[in-house]
């Protein structure tokens, strides 16, 4: 019978790097977890006067819900996660605009003279019933449905060599990717670098444009369903994506060129080996056939993914087909409940 873990963490339990920390659980492979995340802000950011540089305390942001310790997980071991089910977990959500974070404004980074963008905040009606989000715009009377697409910003394992990273910073471990592919109804693959993997889980987007490009999505608390799995013996140099249909790498870097090179390097190897093809081969395919859907262009590392259509690929299968069998169970799980 397969061993059901529901977790919601306390405001203390919540964890704000990868690494560093001690597991909130230990559970075998195979588990379903039931998860609460926070948003982005942790919940303190509710009304529009609510601007997050008063009401949050830097580093406090971004939290994630963990590490959970995956019994059997060793370096050189891939983590399998397949995400069942994301819901938002109010009837609201918000999003800002930063003066010194964001695609379109100077940062510590990029110093320019202009004065800094406003610090503005806007608040979502959620229908999870209808399938919509309401935005409003803050300076006039425009406002308008948008399909609710719930997905997860930030996920990923604790990088190696004992490192500890801020959430906010996407890596080889995962982290914050900010891609709206990490969605329901797709395996996500991370190479384990520590024994336990330690997989934590945060910043829920009831929907994100590609690029994240004022710096947050519509940001809302979850209520998420996965399944967790080791693939004992296969190494994922980066975070990979499965869905039905599609294979992904992702690629995390600044400039956003390495991010691209990255996930496409990622993405040419690992079809070669799927289809049985000369790296050259595999290039020109993923060349022709392949996108390029943009995660973040505003974090301290930026993401880019690279995508293919799995029936480009012939008979090969991922990691034998252990996306197949976790949506199997999760989906059996779902329909019992």
């Amino acid at each position: 019978m397969t061993e059901v873990v529901n977790y919601r963490p306390t405001a203390d339990e919540l964890s704000y790097t990868f690494g560093g920390r001690e597991p909130v659980r230990r559970v075998k492979p195979g588990t379903i977890l039931e998860l609460y995340t926070e948003d982005c802000f942790g919940g303190r950011v509710r009304t529009v006067e609510d601007l997050p540089s008063q009401v949050c305390e830097f580093p406090y942001l971004n939290p994630v819900t963990g590490p959970f310790h995956i019994e059997g997980a060793e370096p050189g071991d891939t983590l399998a996660v397949h995400f069942a089910e994301i819901t938002p977990a109010r009837d609201w959500a918000v999003s800002s605009t930063f003066p010194h974070f964001g695609a379109l404004t100077a940062t510590h980074t990029t110093a320019m003279l202009h004065p800094p963008l406003d610090e503005v905040v806007w608040r979502y009606d959620v229908d999870v019933r209808a399938g919509l989000v309401r935005y409003h715009a803050r300076r006039g009377d425009f406002s308008m449905e948008l399909p609710l697409d719930p997905m997860h910003g930030t996920a990923g394992v604790a990088p190696a060599a004992f490192e500890s990273r801020m959430t906010i910073v996407p890596d080889a471990h995962g982290g914050n990717m900010d891609t709206p592919e990490l969605r329901a109804g797709v395996t996500a693959y991370f190479g384990v670098n520590v024994p336990g993997a330690l997989f934590a889980l945060g910043d829920g987007h009831c929907r994100q444009g590609e690029g994240e490009v004022c710096g947050t999505a519509v940001e809302s608390a979850m209520n998420t369903v996965l399944i967790v799995d080791v693939i004992k013996g296969a190494a994922t140099p980066t975070p990979r994506f499965e869905t039905d249909e599609a294979l992904m790498s992702a690629g995390s870097a600044r400039p956003l060129e390495d991010a691209y090179r990255m996930s496409q390097h990622d993405l040419v190897t690992w079809a070669a080996d799927l289809a049985g093809l000369d790296v050259l081969d595999a290039y020109q395919l993923i060349s022709q056939a392949g996108e390029a859907p943009v995660g973040n262009v505003c974090d301290p590392n930026y993401t880019m993914l690279a995508k293919v259509a799995k029936r480009y690929l012939g008979a090969g299968q991922a990691y034998e087909g252990v996306h197949g069998r976790l949506r199997t169970v999760a989906g059996d799980y779902l329909s019992s409940r």
